[in-house]
């Protein structure tokens, strides 16, 4: 607490609001006020407005991720793979382990608890693209729909937006701006209103999008304790939990990545490890390890017609994917100036190929074991309650647990998993906000900070209150869209830059110039 005070009293002393802060503040809090004043219109017009984007450019969507996971495979299989995020003979500044749970909890976190039992469920008891719901048919397809929607394609994004961060950053060091991306193809522009602009859009795509993740985390944190102590879930309780969880992040916020993100994201690995293994040996163990390879294979099999798949001659089906694949494209899109961004920062020292390998497999791998547990649990527990699939979201999973041994504890871990995860998401985007209002810098002031967290939480409070979470959900999607363009130009600059540099170091690989099939890969740095 001692840190926060010191900190918040600096503010006028240590730092000058910049002009992109101040127009992006004050943005941020027009729209929750006008979210306020106006849920049921603004609802109303956000739902329009993001279903006719989905509706109308599911194509263009499947396109561009397609071609965002073909880029990333380019540059782990060809020469550019072997350049480094950093000067050469830089070392990462975290062990992979580490570096491996920041990135994961800023990039799933709450999320994956969320939905870890409930979208298996919804697409098996409900609803699949092309199976009977209820049906084992339907089982397959809704773990298969399931890893697609979570898995290489949605880190793919978030891994394109990181390696051009970090790349222009530790390697071109330039500011750790998304404006700067583009310098390759607009030049000095970048640095004058043009870039101030996509820096702009950058700060209230990640205000709102975690302001809507604190919302949604702090009902499913109320729902735990509900299931827990017998304490009614009501929004005096939910806004508790984000009061509570402000001063916790703000503490570790402040404390910088070392000593906060790190150790809490540390700490998140090992509950989210021990919960999956207790799931998985508590419930039918064998059945688990089969389902999560055959849905593995499954997945393999179909991922490149999943990837292009739009329902065209189906209109039930159309709409479905429009529903789930779209959205979630467009979901993923519009989280990854804030997931990107964080990631770069905590990635430097690493090869291209190292970077996108872990960032693509580790997760994924990862995320179809949480998938494959949770997905069989619930459809065990639907087996014999039905009614489990017409339970909120937030509280399918705590409705699975009480069907298996040690149901109280399982579920003590998880509330407790979900406010780590609820803390080092806002901690990770609290850091992001502010070194957007520093101009990029890599170790942003303590108040800039505070006045984000505070600013995130009350906004995210607000709109708790007067049911505004579903207007800034399509409003996430509706920013998404603009944001594609700008990440097809960061590709085309990244790819001109990597070029350029693979040509003047001479990194083409020749067949004389392979090495030994036993020897230890080497990066160009160490060959020069």
């Amino acid at each position: 607490m001692k840190e926060l005070k010191q900190a918040y009293s600096s503010i006028r002393r240590r730092y000058t609001p910049t002009g992109v802060f101040l127009s992006a503040a004050g943005s941020v809090i027009l729209m929750a006020l006008v979210s306020a004043a106006l849920p049921v219109p603004l609802q109303a017009l956000t739902n329009h407005l993001s279903y006719s984007i989905i509706s109308h450019f599911g194509w263009y969507y499947l396109l561009l991720v397609s071609a965002i996971v073909a880029l990333c495979l380019f540059f782990i299989l060809t020469p550019m793979g072997r350049i480094r995020l950093g000067n050469p003979g830089s070392k990462p500044e975290y062990s992979r382990l580490s570096w491996l749970a920041m990135l994961f909890s800023a990039g799933m976190g709450i999320g994956l608890v969320f939905f870890g039992a409930a979208e298996p469920l919804s697409h098996f008891a409900v609803a699949t693209p092309q199976a009977e719901p209820g049906s084992q048919e339907a089982l397959a397809d809704a773990l298969r729909y399931t890893f697609f929607h979570w898995g290489i394609h949605a880190w793919a994004i978030y891994a394109v937006v990181a390696l051009a961060l970090a790349y222009f950053k530790f390697r071109k060091k330039e500011p750790s701006l998304l404006s700067m991306t583009l310098k390759p193809l607009f030049g000095r522009t970048m640095e004058r209103f043009p870039g101030k602009l996509v820096d702009y859009v950058c700060i209230i795509t990640t205000a709102l999008g975690v302001a809507t993740t604190l919302g949604f985390g702090a009902a499913q944190i109320g729902s735990g304790l509900q299931y827990l102590v017998q304490v009614p879930n009501t929004l005096q309780l939910q806004l508790g939990i984000i009061a509570a969880a402000t001063i916790l992040f703000l503490l570790s916020a402040v404390s910088g990545v070392d000593k906060g993100v790190r150790i809490l994201s540390n700490i998140n690995i090992a509950l989210a490890v021990f919960l999956v293994a207790a799931a998985l040996f508590l419930g039918p163990t064998v059945h688990i390890l089969n389902t999560l390879v055959d849905t593995l294979g499954s997945y393999l099999q179909n991922v490149v017609r999943m990837s292009f798949r739009t329902g065209a001659f189906n209109a039930v089906r159309q709409e479905w994917i429009e529903q789930w694949t779209i959205f979630y494209w467009a979901w993923w899109l519009s989280w990854s100036p804030f997931v990107g961004m964080f990631i770069a920062r905590i990635s430097k020292g690493r090869t291209i190929r190292e970077f996108l390998t872990c960032v693509l497999l580790i997760p994924t791998l990862f995320s179809f074991l949480w998938f494959s547990v949770f997905g069989i649990l619930a459809s065990e527990t639907y087996a014999v309650y039905p009614q489990i699939a017409q339970m909120p979201s937030e509280q399918v999973l705590f409705g699975i647990l009480q069907a298996y041994p040690a149901s109280t504890a399982l579920s003590v871990i998880t509330v407790l998993l979900l406010f780590i995860f609820f803390i080092t998401s806002a901690d990770s985007a609290t850091f992001v906000l502010s070194m957007l209002s520093e101009k990029g810098s890599l170790v942003p002031h303590d108040s800039v900070k505070i006045v984000w967290g505070l600013l995130v939480s009350l906004i995210a409070g607000l709109l708790l209150t007067i049911g505004g979470l579903a207007a800034l959900q399509n409003a996430m999607i509706i920013a998404a869209f603009p944001f594609s363009f700008i990440v097809i130009l960061m590709m085309i600059a990244l790819y001109i830059e990597l070029s350029h540099e693979q040509r003047e170091m001479g990194l083409y690989i020749k067949p004389e110039t392979y090495p030994p099939k036993n020897a230890p890969f080497r990066s160009y740095e160490e060959n020069s």
